[in-house]
């Protein structure tokens, strides 16, 4: 991959780019006049809402294998190693971190988290253990819905705007490094839209703080104590924190939440086409395409390699991500109106958007 990987992954890829959330410094610097003396209230406030998350999945005895260093291999120690694979269930346990947005048992987290388990549990604050099922699930967002059945009526916790996030905003992060649970720490929004490569969605708040391993799908909380972000990437030469995280924002997630409960998927639309930002193209709009998919939409619709699509019905689009989204949006089977730039001029092509197929780019 490209960037950043999965938090669940660490114990498989320590060094790598890791999802987690933000952890405050050792020591944070002295707080302005009418900064707050503490966050212990706004903790006593969100905790109760915040989950850790424990999965258990297949385990690859080759990759297993292949993990165990060369200078025990051919020795007793490594005919060891296999008898216990051989005995042992294939299974490897794994943690994250998860918030309830719904008093019925509606929980929030990251789809890496929960994407090949076989046994999700999830402990809520008070220690009490529930076993989880996987309701929807969306990769490119990598979000993830889960639902348990609770004995009484869960807290839960408020959605807030990302929108109304600034650079420079305090902000709190809660989860489960390493599988301690309950953790809260602090930071600040260092950036807005980050870009990080992972797919064609990626707008990430940058979350100027430490993290760890294990908090992936854990929340991030305004001064409010609603959240606005999603705890879901870290850069980390060496698989530990360096302090840059990344969260995703809470308008885009709120939305996919929803269609998750409701349809347990996301229908997005589809050109077929194969994209590319054109050079040097300033402010005006324009994203050129250099392939069509044979027999896809863009392909029945009369859409050539070489047009430079300027708009989708009617907004203008600047790069390939902006047309990405643009068509993602429009529901498949629906008609999208395309304005291409072709032979020195602008022509009208209506395209049936078709269904987008799992993870592509394009």
């Amino acid at each position: 991959m490209r960037g950043p990987i999965t938090l669940s992954g660490w114990i498989h890829a320590a060094g790598a780019l890791l999802l987690a959330m933000p952890i405050a410094a050792a020591a944070l610097p002295a707080w302005a006049d009418d900064g707050p003396p503490s966050f212990a209230p706004l903790v006593h406030k969100v905790l109760p809402g915040v989950v850790s998350i424990a999965v258990t999945e297949p385990l690859n005895t080759n990759e297993a294998l292949d993990a165990l260093p060369p200078a025990l291999r051919g020795t007793p120690f490594e005919k060891q190693f296999r008898e216990q694979l051989r005995r042992r269930p294939e299974k490897a346990t794994d943690a994250g971190a998860g918030f309830i947005v719904d008093a019925s048992g509606l929980i929030v987290t990251n789809n890496h988290v929960v994407g090949v388990a076989k046994d999700i549990e999830v402990t809520l604050a008070d220690g009490t253990s529930l076993p989880a099922r996987v309701i929807g699930a969306d990769e490119l967002t990598d979000l993830a819905v889960l639902k348990v059945s609770p004995p009484r009526a869960l807290p839960v916790v408020a959605w807030g705007s990302s929108r109304n996030v600034e650079v420079g905003d305090w902000v709190l992060a809660a989860g489960n490094p390493f599988g301690l649970a309950n953790s809260i720490t602090a930071g600040i929004v260092s950036a807005r839209g980050r870009d990080i490569e992972t797919g064609p969605f990626d707008d990430f708040l940058q979350i100027d703080a430490p993290v760890n391993p294990g908090n992936s799908g854990g929340p991030i909380f305004n001064m409010k104590g609603e959240v606005v972000g999603i705890n879901t990437a870290i850069v980390s030469p060496s698989g530990g924190s360096v302090g840059i995280a990344f969260a995703i924002p809470s308008d885009e997630a709120r939305s996919i939440v929803a269609a998750l409960v409701a349809h347990g998927h996301i229908d997005r639309g589809w050109l077929g086409v194969a994209l590319e930002d054109l050079p040097d193209n300033g402010n005006d709009p324009g994203v050129a395409v250099t392939q069509i998919v044979q027999a896809g939409p863009a392909a029945l619709s009369g859409v050539r390699s070489g047009d430079i699509i300027l708009s989708v019905n009617g907004q203008p689009v600047y790069n390939t991500q902006g047309l990405i989204r643009a068509v993602a949006a429009i529901p498949p089977g629906h008609n999208a109106r395309l304005t291409v730039f072709r032979g020195g001029k602008a022509i009208q092509i209506n395209v049936t958007v078709g269904h987008r197929p799992p993870m592509r780019a394009d």
